[in-house]
């Protein structure tokens, strides 16, 4: 028997409640007793569709987070673009090279679209007209102009964007705070060569610091 479907606005109704993306087909969440809502189904893409059921999780929202964690991971590189490029840098590229050319032309949109279906909020999960409450904290964190599920996505996709030390770049935000991300991936940077002792001296410092400000 198929189970009941989320409202959807009417402006998104031929859109994934995950991502954002055009779609004609359903997710089937079978709750289990101690989910926090009924079984449901909600628009789904191809794509996020069968990320979802390798994540269900214990509620759709738990279930969402994990396919936009593994969207991220697997469009990292085109994430990337964004790090390194900007989209007047990319259109004034001299690139000689047809692969390049090919890349020049495509580059930014690859990356708006990875960022739109990353930073796409979905809509509140309702089912005939009642809101389905639910208690999870929201962790996103908001960086640069991409949604990322957490903190925690946003130093794993910087630590391999940029080839950075993850511990090293998560102690520097562990300390900090989330609000002084940039400053933790410039440091991170700097230090990307660096001995792990001169790692730990650094560290030092910034806790010295850190307990001198307050």
């Amino acid at each position: 028997m198929p189970l009941p479907v989320i409202d959807v606005p009417f402006e998104a109704r031929h859109h994934c409640w995950f991502c954002g993306e055009p779609c004609h087909l359903l997710f089937e969440y079978h709750a289990q007793p101690h989910a926090p809502h009924p079984a449901l189904a909600v628009p789904a893409c191809k794509e996020c569709r069968e990320l979802a059921k390798k994540q269900p999780l214990t509620s759709l929202q738990e279930c969402r987070i994990a396919v936009k964690d593994a969207l991220m991971r697997r469009y990292s590189k085109h994430l990337a673009i964004g790090l390194n490029w900007t989209q007047e840098e990319l259109a004034e590229a001299d690139f000689t090279c047809k692969t390049l050319q090919c890349f020049q032309r495509s580059a930014w949109f690859m990356y708006e679209v990875a960022k739109g279906r990353l930073n796409f909020a979905g809509w509140p999960l309702q089912l005939d007209g009642v809101a389905l409450t639910h208690t999870q904290a929201d962790t996103r964190f908001m960086f640069d102009g991409v949604s990322y599920s957490s903190v925690f996505a946003a130093i794993e996709h910087y630590s391999k964007a940029m080839t950075l030390d993850k511990g090293f770049l998560s102690g520097i935000v562990a300390l900090l705070g989330k609000q002084r991300f940039a400053y933790a991936v410039r440091l991170a940077r700097l230090h990307i060569a660096s001995p792990a002792a001169c790692k730990r001296q650094v560290m030092r410092e910034l806790m010295a610091d850190h307990c001198a400000s307050n």
